[in-house]
């Protein structure tokens, strides 16, 4: 099945829009997170649907078929193991990789794909930490954790992903050390949503708005040292 670009790219975000969450995705919210217009997104949902690639139900949204995940997951796979290479081969920061595998996702053949997997020893995270879907494109489990909103003033941490894809705001984390594998120390929770980290990788402490600290997946508190 031919796809085009834009059609590939509407899958991929409706596939990552499910993972956060069990309900129907909104057109609303596919159209926020490609940044256009909803009559836009109903417009290519008429296509997708026709192809019988999301499963639409009027007033309550859509969600992928079978056939339409297959699809998604190809492309995630695609681009987490470009930004996997990217980083580690190619000496890319991890904030530059998502806008450049966003351009190369859709036309590399399966072979380079493979390629790519051989050379990085089939890594399982990409450098955000987001899972890389599995060449039987099985969809992956989310990395252990939640956002790090959910936890408490005082409580260390340890960073699973960070799913913000806004080039500033990665290279301000990195600066301040918020990456996969990292402890953070959450010093303050302020009222309107506010978090106050520090890693154990750079004394200074990091300020994070709610916007960006719900990107912050975090593990389980661990365990004090006896």
């Amino acid at each position: 099945m031919m796809l085009s670009d834009v059609m590939e790219d509407y899958l991929k975000a409706i596939y990552q829009l499910q993972r956060e969450t069990t309900d129907r995705i909104k057109t609303s919210e596919i159209a926020d997170e490609l940044g256009v217009t909803s009559p836009t997104v109903t417009s290519m949902l008429d296509k997708l649907e026709e192809r019988e690639l999301v499963d639409r139900e009027k007033y309550r949204g859509v969600t992928l078929t079978d056939e339409g995940e297959t699809v998604a997951l190809e492309i995630v796979r695609h681009h987490r193991l470009l930004e996997a290479y990217l980083t580690e081969h190619l000496d890319y920061d991890w904030s530059e990789v998502h806008a450049e595998a966003d351009r190369l996702e859709h036309h590399i053949s399966e072979e380079f794909e493979e390629r790519v997997a051989d050379a990085l020893s089939e890594p399982t995270v990409d450098p955000h930490g987001s899972p890389i879907p599995s060449a039987d494109l099985e969809p992956p489990e989310r990395p252990e954790g939640e956002s790090i909103t959910e936890f408490d003033e005082g409580t260390t941490v340890t960073v699973a992903e960070v799913a913000d894809h806004d080039p500033a705001v990665l290279s301000y984390l990195a600066d301040h050390g918020v990456e996969p594998g990292v402890e953070l120390e959450i010093l303050e929770i302020a009222p309107f949503g506010m978090v106050t980290a520090r890693s154990n990788e750079v004394n200074e402490p990091v300020s994070l708005p709610e916007s960006v600290a719900h990107h912050v997946r975090v593990a389980k508190p661990t365990e004090p040292k006896p």
